[in-house]
C-alpha cells in the first residue's frame, strides 16, 4: 500500500452557522444523505461543520482543491451503525481518483471531530492491495 495523499482541513464552527440557515447552502453543498441525517441531529452547526470539513480535506488528498469539475455537493459523509464517518464512494468520485492516481483500487480514511468552537477533519487517500 502506498499513501496517494493526505489532506486535513479545521473550521470555525460560527462560520456555518449563518451559512446553514440559507437552505441554498445545504443544497449547493451537500447530498441528500448528509441533509437526511441531519434531521436526526439536534447541534445542526457542528453536523454540517464536520462534514464541510471533510468535504475540503478530500479535495486537499487528491491536491487538486475544488477544481476539474469536483464540487462539494460531489463528497458525501455519511457513517457507519456503530457512527465512524466514511465517504461515499460515488462514480464521480471513483473516476476522479482512479485517472488521477492511475490506480484500480483505492482506501480512503476519514477521521472527524468537533468542539465548541472548531471542527476537524482528516484524510487518507491510499492505494489498496490486490490480491
Amino acid at each position: 500500500m502506498k499513501i496517494l495523499g493526505i489532506g486535513v482541513d479545521l473550521i470555525e464552527n460560527k462560520r456555518i452557522k449563518p451559512l446553514i440557515i440559507k437552505k441554498n447552502f445545504i443544497s449547493r453543498s451537500f447530498g441528500l444523505h448528509e441533509i437526511k441525517f441531519s434531521k436526526k441531529i439536534s447541534n445542526k452547526t457542528n453536523y454540517f461543520a464536520k462534514r464541510f470539513a471533510a468535504k475540503e480535506a478530500l479535495a486537499k488528498s487528491l491536491g487538486t482543491g475544488f477544481r476539474k469539475n469536483l464540487n462539494f455537493k460531489d463528497i458525501e459523509i455519511l457513517n457507519d451503525k456503530i457512527g465512524k464517518p466514511y465517504y461515499l464512494k460515488s462514480k464521480k468520485i471513483d473516476k476522479i481518483i482512479k485517472k488521477r492516481f492511475n490506480v484500480k483500487k483505492y482506501d480512503l480514511f476519514l477521521s472527524i471531530s468537533d468542539e465548541k468552537d472548531y471542527s476537524v477533519a482528516f484524510t487518507i487517500l491510499q492505494t489498496k492491495n490486490v490480491k
